[in-house]
């Protein structure tokens, strides 16, 4: 299966190095092996690489080298950067991790201007939409609300598969990522954190609700929320706040890469879906095309709310609000469009029976439509 990478990785193989991050198991290693046939492959989870590594003993005839989670290795950036101004490229290197490289960085091992980044998403449907032969949008959305967007279950398509996919992955990183790369004991209450945020996904998160729940500090619980994000379990989605009168608003949103383990309602699985989608663009946009945008929601002081807010340079461009089964548009809009008087408004439904768009440029599309082709302002 092609992936929407694939092409723009290609391209600059042979300028910088490539580091390509991303949760695990969304195919970043498949894809970094597709990308040339002439490649020499370094594990650093198996022994015999590691050894090979250290001694930087691999095959200088291939036209790629492939470094797979090397930045479990240690001051792993001086050690690529040594290997880069000694020996520059040819081969072309590829470096892949399953944890935000540019977190693990120690003082003085800076790769600045020797590498470029791209962060790999699971599927969504616009991926879904270009690349796989589908009779029906709304079926495939429907089968991302259930599996998520990982592929071998998505692909896999059946609850038996996915229900065991899904423990084994979470076990991987909880009990292999997270010890490799974190001075952290308590992985029960991590995981007992993880299960909370899946009933608490699209509401605001108290740090000191949290703390309550598993008698910690609210520092311990920031701490470990950053490192879910570093494993790229979840991603937070804070409130945008900036010349909004009264918009005090500061608990952020969570919402997990993987939209199978959310625990609600067919809405709530949709907005998950919706925020992946949105972050996912974002990150394609920023790393291949170096765009700058971000993903905030909308809230005041009396409540009102907007889902998703999407900012381009700083600026509010989009506002976008979720809804399982609505015909009429939200009076939010209006309450938030005063801030912003040329913000694009879109709302989309699951179910829908017409399209619509209103005098003030507000619209109102199906969520499999507006999925598949995803384009932010």
């Amino acid at each position: 299966m092609k992936r929407y990478l694939e092409k723009y990785v290609q391209e600059d193989l042979d300028k910088k190095i490539i580091l390509l991050t991303g949760p695990r198991q969304t195919g970043k290693t498949t894809l970094s092996k597709m990308l040339n046939n002439n490649f020499d492959y370094f594990n650093f989870d198996n022994l015999d690489d590691r050894v090979s590594l250290q001694e930087k003993s691999w095959d200088r005839s291939k036209a790629l080298v492939i470094f797979d989670e090397l930045h479990k290795l240690k001051n792993w950036k001086s050690w690529l950067k040594g290997v880069y101004d000694t020996e520059g490229i040819p081969p072309s290197i590829l470096v892949t991790g399953s944890a935000k490289l540019d977190t693990y960085r120690k003082v003085g091992d800076s790769l600045a201007g020797r590498f470029f980044q791209f962060r790999m998403h699971p599927l969504d449907l616009k991926e879904i939409n270009a690349f796989i032969e589908t009779d029906s949008l709304e079926k495939e959305l429907d089968k991302l609300l259930l599996f998520g967007g990982f592929p071998e279950p998505f692909l896999n398509g059946t609850v038996r598969f996915y229900n065991r996919w899904k423990k084994s992955h979470l076990d991987i990183i909880l009990k292999q990522d997270i010890i490799d790369l974190e001075n952290v004991q308590q992985i029960i209450q991590i995981e007992t954190l993880i299960q909370l945020l899946k009933t608490r996904v699209g509401s605001p998160i108290s740090y000191s609700s949290l703390a309550r729940d598993l008698q910690c500090s609210d520092k311990t619980v920031k701490r470990w929320l950053t490192i879910l994000e570093n494993m790229y379990v979840v991603f937070k989605v804070p409130p945008f706040h900036k010349n909004i009168a009264r918009a005090i608003q500061k608990a952020p949103k969570f919402y997990f890469y993987d939209t199978g383990q959310v625990i609600g309602d067919l809405g709530i699985k949709l907005e998950n879906t919706v925020a992946c989608a949105i972050q996912k663009e974002i990150h394609f946009r920023e790393d291949c095309f170096g765009e700058t945008k971000s993903l905030y929601y909308l809230k005041n002081k009396d409540g009102k709310e907007i889902d998703f807010c999407i900012t381009s340079n700083g600026s509010p461009a989009l506002m976008l609000e979720v809804k399982w089964k609505d015909e009429s548009l939200s009076p939010n809009f209006e309450i938030f469009k005063q801030y912003f008087p040329k913000l694009k408004m879109v709302q989309i439904s699951k179910e829908l029976n017409k399209e619509k768009t209103f005098p003030n440029g507000a619209e109102i599309r199906t969520a499999h439509n507006w999925l598949a082709g995803i384009t932010l302002p």
